[in-house]
């Protein structure tokens, strides 16, 4: 079974794609340095950026580990920072 899991607790938006054990696809795009301005993580800051980064972050993984989205079987994501 394919899994897709996204995490967006806080000040980074990851998502990976795993075959049963397998990590066919890790990515990471970090907010540092947009929050960096504030002097620490504003949560609304932090809300839209996932928003803005989370569909081209999971396309990007999928295409990395040669899958489509009707190849998933399982999501998994964070609830709650």
């Amino acid at each position: 079974m394919i899994a897709l899991g996204i995490e967006t607790s806080c000040d980074e938006t990851s998502v990976a794609l795993l075959r049963d054990e397998e990590v066919l696809a890790n990515l990471v795009y970090s907010q540092v340095e947009l929050h960096a301005r504030y002097g620490g993580v504003v949560p609304e800051v932090a809300s839209r950026d996932h928003l803005r980064k989370l569909p081209p972050l999971v396309e990007k993984a999928l295409r990395q580990a040669g899958l489509e989205p009707t190849d998933l079987g399982l999501v998994g994501v964070t609830r709650g920072p």
